[in-house]
């Protein structure tokens, strides 16, 4: 967590239905429309609103009674209302749908000759197991992250979350070949530097992200590139609601020990790592336009060398050096006279790291 995570996310808009028209970005509702007695019902209406956002998503009843909208909005709480002309109308409330799956929804309408008040269903969300799957997944969402002890504040400590992960090799591939996108955008690894994704630093801030999703052996060849397993994450974006938050995170050299068994490091160098952010969001027309921001601030004044110069020539195997103090002097002495170089100092070696 000490590479570049500096995230402005200022645009996350939404225009019209606000659908990301992409295969690891959005979600998908089906099912069925029937009678009571288990006739189908052709024609029947969906209209299903994503209400922090007010955006609506519409279909009808093929002659099987069957309908599916594609392209959702993953998220919610969505209220679904089913209809059709001479039968009750049913509303279904506090529906979530999880990044790249399918949520199953089932109806049956009673016939209606009088004018009678609308009948509400409350529906919470399902087990992962009742949902359509296209492999091994595991979805991670905003409320999850939140909860989850992390220690460096990436999306590779999440993806953890899956029995299958062990670092970045997933099922005991090659990390190197986790296929990692945000917004349907690759952003992978391949040269296998660093131990996280994408290439050992985190360039978009947890507080920004809305959903993860973690797939082992997708059916769907496209979402890895047709090897190894892949993460999907979505970013956040606006709602009707202003909403905002600032956080901070902070942590030294006085959080870890100096120990090993008897063996005492004496002091401790100086060493923290301080994160600052703030995140907001509303929208900009109510239903139609929206905006999303994230600031992060990150700074670590580190040391890059723990290996010091002893003082009598003898070294303790563990960070004191056999060449002494009086010999590096010596050499940075004789840099300086004959060839005018200064060496720098030989007992301090900072490595300090911001995002900016």
């Amino acid at each position: 967590m000490r590479k570049l995570k500096f995230t402005f996310i200022l645009l996350s808009l939404f225009i019209g239905s606000s659908a990301l028209m992409a295969q690891t970005t959005t979600s998908t509702l089906s099912g069925k429309i029937t009678e009571v007695n288990g006739d189908p019902l052709p024609g029947a209406t969906i209209l299903a609103t994503h209400q922090p956002s007010g955006t609506k998503y519409g279909a009808m009843a093929n002659n099987q009674g069957l309908f599916s909208i594609q392209g959702m909005r993953p998220g919610g709480p969505y209220k679904v209302v089913v209809s059709f002309v001479g039968y009750s109308t049913i509303d279904h409330t506090d529906i979530t749908l999880s990044l790249g799956e399918t949520f199953t929804l089932n109806s049956s309408l009673t016939e209606s000759l009088t004018q009678v008040s609308e009948i509400v269903v409350y529906g919470a969300r399902t087990s992962k197991f009742n949902t359509t799957k296209t492999g091994a997944t595991v979805n991670i969402s905003g409320e999850q992250m939140v909860a989850l002890p992390t220690i460096s504040r990436s999306i590779s400590d999440m993806a953890k979350f899956s029995p299958y992960t062990n670092g970045m090799s997933f099922a005991g591939g090659d990390g190197r070949s986790t296929n990692f996108t945000v917004d349907g955008s690759n952003l992978n690894n391949n040269f296998g530097l660093g131990s996280n994704l994408p290439g050992g630093g985190n360039p978009i801030s947890l507080d920004a992200i809305e959903e993860v999703q973690v797939v082992i052996a997708p059916f769907d060849v496209r979402q890895t590139n047709f090897i190894g397993g892949g993460i999907n994450a979505i970013t956040k974006s606006g709602t009707n609601k202003f909403k905002a938050s600032a956080y901070t995170y902070y942590t030294n050299q006085n959080m870890r020990g100096n120990k090993i068994g008897d063996h005492d490091f004496g002091d401790r160098a100086k060493e923290s790592n301080s994160i600052y952010g703030v995140t907001v969001g509303g929208p900009i027309i109510k239903d139609k336009l929206f905006f999303f921001g994230n600031f992060e601030l990150e700074k670590s004044p580190q040391q890059v060398i723990r290996w010091r110069a002893s003082t009598d020539g003898i070294s303790d195997q563990q960070t004191i050096s056999r060449t002494t103090e009086e010999d590096l002097q010596t050499v940075s002495d004789f840099l300086r006279t004959n060839y005018g170089y200064e060496t720098g100092s030989y007992t301090n070696f900072p490595a300090d790291e911001s995002n900016l």
